[in-house]
């Protein structure tokens, strides 16, 4: 049981992650999570509002098994598989988090002053919320799928629109943490 406990190495994690989408590809699916979004718009109605909805969402139903498995594990890893004193986080990033008067996460993954209820009172924190989750939505959308599907599933399968997306969510990434959060925070 301590296996399941530990962080795992980049290793098994990339061959689980391979098998898997082995299988799927054997079963001729194709894996990520945005377009579950899709799917639950299409299911609650928007089909009669636009064409984009307009689909077989039944043909997507192993995917909400997909994602309802990852929630559920998910949920379970925080609450019943945590172990904080495997999470190190170097200590240059934790300085840096500290200049920006954000505290370390103490053994979690995500510091309480951005991700903890506390974060919920403060109208700066609910309008950056909002607009990062208008701009992943669009982003996601734009870019024809979201990282799990690009970069997992496009890239297993070698298609170069995934990697220009993969790329492109790299170093909007880096340009988020080097020049936009020190101006945030």
């Amino acid at each position: 049981m301590d296996i399941l406990f530990q962080t795992w190495p980049w290793y098994v994690s990339g061959f689980l992650i391979a098998v898997i989408m082995l299988t799927l590809n054997y079963f001729g699916k194709v894996f990520g999570m945005s377009s579950n979004l899709r799917t639950l718009c299409t299911i609650a109605g928007a089909d009669q509002c636009a064409d984009f909805f307009k689909f077989d969402w039944k043909s997507q139903r192993w995917n909400l098994v997909v994602l309802l498995g990852a929630m559920i594990g998910g949920y379970v890893a925080v609450h019943f598989m945590a172990d904080p004193s495997n999470v190190s986080i170097n200590p240059k990033t934790v300085a840096q988090l500290q200049a920006m008067g954000i505290d370390a996460p103490n053994g979690k993954l995500l510091p309480d002053a951005l991700f903890g209820n506390a974060a919920f009172t403060s109208p700066k924190t609910i309008a950056i919320l909002i607009i990062g989750g208008i701009l992943i939505g669009f982003g996601s959308r734009y870019a024809g799928g979201c990282t799990s599907g690009h970069a997992i599933a496009g890239m297993s399968n070698l298609q170069r629109q995934s990697l220009k997306a993969v790329i492109g969510f790299f170093v909007g990434g880096l340009v988020m943490t080097y020049f936009i959060l020190p101006l945030i925070f």
